[in-house]
């Protein structure tokens, strides 16, 4: 019998939409479930208790090898465009073991990544490597402390089995936490394999979960897609501000909610360019930088698509109605992107003309192939500048755009709050997840993760946690972690 002296406040709002959307999943074993990496402010904040959810019962929990008090483990069915073809999908390789109601009141999706098969898991194993769910908690801890909506992680725990893909590698599970794991491709399943009387109630749940002020109005399912719009345009403008490439934005990667999901082939731009891909499956640079604001319109276009039932009973009207909202897409990203664009230079008295002067820098940027982040470092504090070694500074180019940019009226203050000090070089991840995956030795990884939880806090941290890798002539690659 489970305790309950962990704090476990949990439901299951979930399992009320009609069974199609899940199914529910027995109970796992693991050989030998051992924590390896445990975040303790994000327990307390879920009103959870450390101590005891790091004794031996509570990783039994957090590896689905018990239920949690009011828990219930189900795998969520979804679909998705995976490169742009559409796909059946769901939880191959995931459980959802209940909804958290933190102090707040608020609610959070528990998830555990790598807990085994599924009915979804498309012959697939449904584990995953240590490495890969490291990778996942390092990335989401400092997208979260740069400010950027997104999954968070609560726990990595090593289950003392093997997973074999290329090589034998160690297991592991990683709690991951959410608002919710509604995705564009939940609708795109329910547009497609079910009725429109269930793709309302997935609709009703979600405006009921997200956003309850649509609740009364005459079409919240409109206003449902409006704003849809607007937090996906908010998020992608706050990945293109500081240089992050998610790598592989299908639409079942995609949560309602806003927050960035899925950290397999992620990665950080170094020097400048629009090009930029990690990822070794876009071999075509579907989900490149400079693609990304771009492919979010074609994601929200998908998922529009999947509400046209409900948008309006007139096919076409509701089709114009879709396409109404979505033409308004770029306008409010580039307005997004704007805003943070002139923080990043300091500029608070916005002007017609600072979207060109923004876009010069850049523009140089690319010239020079300067470090995207240590370039907007050395103009936030000219003793950064010596970090940049691609000439830019001193160009004719740029002392002229610089006398431009000097004219305005700026604040280091805000730039300082909005040109992240640290970022996770690319390179600086890899060696502490081979360090901490390979030989247990989690010196490296403890070390950059707490630097990342400050990433605005200039201080002396050391250049070798600043620069880029010495040699970007050997192209860097990020897989799935699958």
């Amino acid at each position: 019998m489970t305790n309950n002296n962990m704090g476990w406040n949990l439901d299951n709002s979930y399992t009320k939409l009609p069974s199609s959307f899940y199914s529910k999943i027995g109970t796992n074993r693991v050989t030998k479930p051992k924590l390896e990496v445990f975040n303790d402010s994000l327990a307390e904040d879920l009103g959870l208790n450390i101590k005891d959810l790091k004794s031996h019962e509570g990783l039994s929990i957090l590896t689905a090898s018990k239920l949690a008090p009011g828990g219930c483990l189900i795998a969520q069915a979804y679909a998705g465009h995976q490169f742009g073809h559409f796909t059946m999908l769901g939880d191959g390789r995931a459980l959802l073991i209940g909804e958290q109601i933190n102090p707040k009141g608020e609610r959070f999706d528990l998830h555990l990544k790598g807990s085994g098969r599924t009915p979804y898991s498309r012959g697939g194993d449904g584990l995953a490597p240590l490495s890969p769910m490291l990778r996942e908690y390092l990335i989401s801890e400092a997208m979260y402390g740069l400010g950027i909506p997104t999954s968070r992680s609560l726990a990595v725990i090593s289950t003392g089995d093997k997973v074999y893909r290329e090589e034998e590698l160690d297991g592991a599970i990683l709690t991951r936490v959410a608002k919710s794991h509604i995705r564009v491709g939940t609708f795109a399943y329910a547009a497609n394999y079910s009725n429109k009387d269930e793709l309302k109630t997935l609709a009703d749940y979600t405006i009921n979960r997200h956003f309850k002020d649509l609740k009364d109005t005459d079409n919240p399912y409109i206003l449902l897609l409006k704003k849809v719009i607007n937090l996906q345009a908010n998020l992608i403008a706050k990945w293109q501000l500081v240089g992050f490439i998610h790598g592989v934005m299908n639409t079942d990667n995609m949560l309602i909610s806003g927050e960035t999901i899925d950290y397999g082939p992620c990665a950080f731009m170094d020097s400048y360019s629009p090009a930029t891909v990690f990822s070794s499956i876009d071999r075509n640079g579907r989900y490149a930088y400079g693609n990304q604001p771009h492919i979010g319109g074609w994601n929200l276009a998908r998922f529009a698509e999947s509400l046209l039932p409900l948008l309006n009973e007139d096919e076409d009207k509701a089709m114009d109605i879709a396409q109404e909202l979505l033409n308004d897409y770029p306008a409010i990203y580039e307005e997004n992107w704007l805003d943070g664009m002139c923080l990043k230079l300091g500029i608070l008295d916005r002007k017609k003309e600072d979207k060109g002067l923004a876009e010069d820098l850049l523009e140089l940027m690319e010239r020079y192939k300067s470090d995207f982040t240590n370039t907007f470092l050395g103009l936030t504090d000219c003793k950064y500048k010596s970090l940049d070694n691609s000439g830019l500074f001193k160009s004719q180019d740029f002392i002229s755009w610089d006398k431009r940019w000097r004219s305005r009226d700026l604040s280091v203050e805000t730039m300082k709050e909005h040109n992240p000090f640290i970022i996770p070089r690319n390179h600086l991840v890899e060696e502490a997840l081979d360090y901490a995956s390979r030989d247990g030795n989690y010196k490296k990884f403890n070390n950059l993760l707490e630097l990342l939880k400050e990433p605005y806090n200039y201080r002396d941290i050391g250049k070798e946690y600043m620069m880029p890798q010495k040699n970007l002539d050997i192209p860097y690659r990020t897989f799935c972690g699958t």
